[in-house]
């Protein structure tokens, strides 16, 4: 059986879609060839799985190479952190050279053009990038992830964002919910799918967000904010996204309509979406 090239593999301290495929996939039976930036106790877990780890960093076109070889499916996700694009476009030159067949990217929900962060543009055009490599690529383009709003709600007593009033809508969604999704995509070749599909799972006010994480919601001043997150993501390119984030849902409000949960989620990945509700029962914020 081909194996599945999984970028992100380890998981990072948000949604860590790549460790969720990974098991996904390991618990079907699949063989993985999981790709990791360190080589760590996070992989050293992954090879106990079953797992073929990979240890290099996803913007080495020579690595890629090798780590492709022989796959005809690969899952590219990378951090929010500065160097997306480079990662997309070794990554692409890799799958079109190695046959890969097809490729599934996490996006974002609004990736566009003219989206409102650079984060959104910089994923838009690496779809374009994934696209022209003609290596079948779909892209998730998900909604916030349950875990990175808990993570932020860790982190003391109340749940402080710059999203205005309570009423403030987020579309939120369950990292394990994109793997799902993905995993159906990535082994079963004669599974139709449109080139983008919207994930998103729950649809829920800030306020009502925090009270299910255990915390009440404190509107917070947009640049006090953004100095905390500097410090806490240790990335400039992570705050800046996050704040204008937080900015485009205060700016829309509640009651706009605009979000709505993705029947992509239930068809594809075989299972009802996982709600903050549910998130929060089973992984309860202290």
């Amino acid at each position: 059986m081909e194996p599945v090239l999984v970028t992100g593999a380890a998981g990072g301290r948000d949604g860590s879609t790549g460790r969720h495929l990974t098991a996904q996939l390991l618990g079907r039976g699949i063989p993985v060839r999981a790709f990791v930036h360190t080589d760590d106790v996070r992989a050293t877990v992954l090879r106990a799985l079953g797992a073929d780890v990979i240890v290099g960093d996803v913007r080495d076109l020579a690595v890629l190479r090798a780590a492709m070889a022989g796959a005809r499916s690969a899952y590219f996700t990378y951090p929010v952190l500065d160097g997306l694009l480079d990662a997309a476009g070794a990554f692409a030159v890799a799958a079109r050279e190695t046959e890969v067949e097809r490729v599934v990217a996490v996006s974002q929900l609004a990736a566009g053009p003219q989206a409102l962060t650079p984060r959104m543009r910089q994923h838009w055009v690496a779809e374009q990038i994934l696209n022209w490599a003609g290596i079948g690529a779909i892209h998730l383009r998900a909604a916030v992830f349950h875990e990175n709003l808990a993570r932020i709600a860790a982190t003391g007593a109340t749940l402080n964002l710059p999203m205005g009033p309570a009423g403030t809508e987020l579309p939120l969604v369950a990292a394990s919910d994109v793997a799902r999704v993905a995993a159906a995509l990535l082994t079963e070749p004669q599974l139709e799918a449109d080139p983008v599909l919207l994930l998103t799972g729950d649809v829920v006010s800030i306020g009502t967000a925090a009270r299910l994480l255990g915390r009440t919601y404190r509107d917070d001043d947009p640049d006090a904010w953004q100095r905390w997150a500097v410090r806490f993501y240790g990335s400039d390119h992570a705050a800046e996204h996050l704040s204008k984030l937080w900015e485009i849902f205060r700016v829309l409000g509640e009651g706009t309509g605009l979000y709505q949960v993705t029947p992509a989620i239930e068809k594809i990945g075989g299972h009802p979406p996982i709600t903050l509700s549910d998130f929060a029962i089973h992984r309860p914020v202290h």
